[in-house]
Formats: C-alpha cells, sequence, structure tokens
C-alpha cells in the first residue's frame, strides 16, 4: 500500500511539473508576441523604410510644427495672444451693457429708493455708493472676460493643445530650476491668479509647486488687463500718430506681459537655488492624441466650475472694499478726508518710485479686487485735486471718453514716467485678496502666503526705483 502511493505521488508530482513547463512556455510566448505585436505598431507609426510611403499620423505631422525649435514659440505666443485679444476685444460690450445695467441703471433707483425710505445719508453712502458700487464694477468688468477666457482656455485644454505648451516650455523652466507644468499653471493665471494656483496641482513635487504658487502673480490676470491697456492707450499710444496707435499700444501690453513671463524664470530660478533648493524633477508627459472638444462639459467647468466661482470670492472680498473706499473719501479730520491725508502723507515717498500717493492708496484700497484700481484712482484724483467730476465723494466712476480719462490724470500730475511705472507696479504688486486666500488654502501656510504676497511688492518697487533713477539720468538730465 504505501509503495502504490508513493508510486502515484511521483506519478502527479512528474503531471504537475509537466503542466507548469507548459504553461510558462504558452505564459511565455504570450509576452513575447506581445511585445512584437506591439512594437510592429509603433514602427509602422513612426518608421519610414526606404521606398515606402510616410507613415505619420495626423496627430504626428501636427506636432511636428507645433512642438518645433523654430515654430514652436512663435506659434505658441500667437495662439495665447489669439486668445488674449479675443478676451479683451469680446469683452468690451458685454461689459458696457453690464456696467450700463449695474451702474447707470441700477445705481440711480437704488438710490431714489434709499431717498424715498428716508434711509440716512452715511448709511445710503455706505451701502449704495460703497458696498453695491463695488459689486457692480467687480461683475461689469471680471466676469465678461472669464466667461470668454475660461471657455476657450478649456478648449485648448481638450484639444489637446496645452500639453503642448508644457512641452514647449520644460526645457526653460526646467533651466530654471521649476516643473515644465508650471507653463499650464501660467496661461491659467493669465485668466485670473487664483484659478491658475488652483491649476498648480497638476504639478506633483511639492517644492516645485510652490514655486509655481508663488510665482504666478507674474502672469497678468483680467483684472489688471483693463489698467494696462487704458493706460497704454493715453501715455503710450499717445505718443505716435493715431493709426498706429492701436498697434504700440497693444505691444506695450504684450511686453509687460512677457516681462512678467520672464520675471516668473528669474523668480523661479532664484527660489530653485536658495530657499526652496533642489533640481528640477523629470516627468514623462505623454501628449494626448488631439480630440474634439467637449462643448457641454467646456461650458461647464469654465463657467460654472471656474468662472463663478472665482467671481464669487472677488465678491465678497470687493464688498468690504467698497465700504472702505467710501469710508476713507467722506471721513474728515480737519479739513481734509482721511484719503487727503494719506495722498499728502505718501506723495513724498510715492515720487520716489514714480509714483504719486493717489496710486498707492487705491492700489491698497483695491487689494480685494484689481478691476476696481481705475475708478479708485479716478475718484480719489477727483477727490484730491477739487476737480469737477464723478457722482460724488468716495463714489466710483468711469468716463466713457479715453479723452476725458486722460484729462483727468494729466491734471493729477501724470506724466510718461507716472505711467510706466503703473503698467509695471500693476504687473508687480500683491495679489489680490481672492489670490492671497486661494495661496493660503492651497499651501496651509501663512510663511509662504506672505512671501508671495510681498515679494511681487518689493520686485515692483525696486524696478520702479530704477526706471525713474533712469529716466532722471536719461530723459531729465
Amino acid at each position: 500500500m504505501q509503495n502504490t502511493t508513493n508510486k502515484e505521488r511521483e506519478e502527479l508530482l512528474n503531471e504537475a511539473n509537466s503542466a507548469r513547463w507548459e504553461l510558462g512556455l504558452d505564459f511565455h510566448d504570450t509576452v513575447i508576441e506581445s511585445i512584437y505585436s506591439n512594437a510592429s505598431q509603433i514602427a509602422r507609426k513612426t518608421v519610414t523604410q526606404k521606398g515606402e510611403k510616410e507613415a505619420y499620423s495626423a496627430d504626428l505631422k501636427i506636432d511636428k510644427i507645433v512642438t518645433s525649435r523654430w515654430l514652436g514659440f512663435p506659434l505658441m505666443f500667437l495662439m495665447l495672444a489669439t486668445v488674449f485679444w479675443l478676451t479683451v476685444a469680446g469683452a468690451n460690450y458685454p461689459s458696457g451693457l453690464l456696467a450700463s445695467l449695474l451702474v447707470d441703471y441700477m445705481h440711480p433707483i437704488l438710490k431714489s429708493a434709499a431717498a424715498s425710505i428716508n434711509m440716512p445719508w452715511w448709511l445710503d453712502g455706505v451701502l449704495i455708493d460703497g458696498a453695491y458700487l463695488s459689486m457692480a464694477w467687480v461683475i461689469a468688468v471680471m466676469l465678461p472676460p472669464m466667461a470668454i477666457f475660461f471657455p476657450l482656455f478649456t478648449l485648448l485644454e481638450d484639444l489637446g493643445y496645452l500639453p503642448r505648451v508644457a512641452f514647449n516650455m520644460d526645457n526653460l523652466f526646467r533651466k530654471a530650476g521649476a516643473h515644465g507644468k508650471q507653463a499650464l499653471s501660467m496661461s491659467m493665471g493669465f485668466g485670473c491668479n487664483a484659478a491658475g494656483v488652483i491649476a498648480t496641482r497638476v504639478i506633483d513635487s511639492p517644492r516645485e509647486r510652490l514655486v509655481a504658487i508663488i510665482t504666478n502673480n507674474f502672469s497678468l490676470c483680467n483684472g489688471r488687463w483693463p489698467t494696462q491697456i487704458l493706460i497704454a492707450s493715453i501715455f503710450i499710444g499717445g505718443l505716435v500718430p493715431a493709426q498706429l496707435a492701436g498697434v504700440v499700444s497693444a505691444g506695450a501690453v504684450v511686453g509687460i506681459a512677457v516681462f512678467g513671463i520672464f520675471l516668473s524664470l528669474v523668480v523661479s530660478w532664484g527660489l530653485s537655488k536658495s530657499v526652496l533648493r533642489g533640481e528640477a524633477s523629470a516627468f514623462s508627459l505623454e501628449l494626448p492624441p488631439y480630440r474634439p472638444p467637449r462643448i457641454w462639459q467646456t461650458l461647464y467647468t469654465s463657467l460654472i466650475d471656474r468662472t463663478i466661482f472665482v467671481l464669487w470670492r472677488a465678491i465678497i472680498f470687493a464688498i468690504p472694499a467698497g465700504i472702505v473706499i467710501w469710508l476713507v473719501a467722506n471721513i474728515h479730520i480737519g479739513e481734509l478726508s482721511l484719503a487727503e491725508h494719506f495722498i499728502q502723507w505718501s506723495d513724498p515717498f510715492a515720487i520716489i518710485f514714480g509714483l504719486n500717493g493717489v496710486i498707492l492708496l487705491a492700489y491698497i484700497i483695491a487689494i480685494p479686487a484689481n478691476e476696481i484700481v481705475i475708478p479708485t484712482i479716478l475718484m480719489l484724483t477727483v477727490l484730491s485735486t477739487k476737480l469737477t467730476g464723478g457722482a460724488g465723494d468716495g463714489v466710483m466712476f468711469e468716463l466713457d471718453s479715453v479723452g476725458d480719462t486722460a484729462n483727468i490724470l494729466h491734471a493729477g500730475g501724470w506724466t510718461l514716467l507716472t505711467a510706466v511705472n503703473l503698467m509695471l507696479f500693476s504687473l508687480l504688486h500683491n495679489p489680490c485678496s481672492t489670490t492671497i486666500y486661494t495661496i493660503f488654502k492651497e499651501t496651509k501656510s501663512w510663511k509662504w502666503t506672505l512671501v508671495s504676497t510681498f515679494l511681487p511688492i518689493v520686485m515692483g518697487l525696486v524696478i520702479c526705483f530704477f526706471t525713474t533713477q533712469i529716466w532722471m539720468l536719461f530723459v531729465v538730465g
């Protein structure tokens, strides 16, 4: 019985070994066959033998152009410039309609309603001239550009072009010690810096993501475009014949935007070599196939998930800013308002940097939203120079005529140097409160939030100081 059992065991063992060998051989053959099959498919798409017709796919043919050494960057800037132009040009009309509705139409109605119920003048001013007008300007200025920019940007993302932008910029950002994907968050920052900060989530490395967050403010957001365009049109375009004014003004604004990209690379390099020392991490960027956009998903993602989200944050912060504007213009110490006291006190300091006290106060008040900078500057200029204009002390307004706006600024002592330095300071100042809040939410660190807030201010003042010194040396003599 024992011998029979041993024999059976030996037969079972032989059968198991034979089955294991056959299974291994089958598995081995399957793997080898799969490898050769994949290699053959790749070769058919990418390798052309002598005498054969080229077998490149349409995607590869497009990629040879959009990622080429000579055409990649020009096409990238042309594409982004087209998006910016469509955003600015397309937003003008709806922004005007919203301003007419919310400011020209609704504001007088609210004032009449307040008068009909005998609302105290100070409460009327705080709630309607302050809080409501600030909210109205933010909606009128922010909503149309974001409603155009974010869908266009999302379309480029869905089409598969944005990964090509990251591919083109990867080498520059790696040399700066940053991540190639920072190009994506930087591009998103041109629509809204808060959205650009959120977009840094695509970067896996905590160090490189922090670099991208800190430098995102160097991308001109849509709240700063109106300031750039208006000042360039008045002071830069005014230097050339009328037929060239538009092109020269646009060139000046694009120059500021490109300067911001340059500073983003410089600061990324400086951070990666100092407080955020480290080598740029390598990453495998898979270029997805080009595909038709998903319209409804694009609209939802861009309008609901991005535009409304960012706009709501801006409104929350803009309302208290409007209240502050009205208060500093209407609370008096002696014969002067708080705003006039600050302007007179800060003017000598601001002149060192080629600016003025009105600009400094406007940017302090406009921390909640860059969109209210120009209306605040106009209101404070009228207030400080005792000009006739606007709708009262502390009431923000904008003028339909660029010429009228220029007259007010010239009456406030503005020169070409003031304009150039304002354009530089508009690029290099603290992020808006929405972005500051977003930075804190993303980093969970007050330290890096403060660095992100004050680093641009220091850089802006330093650059404006040197610009002023150069102006004094070569222009004034």
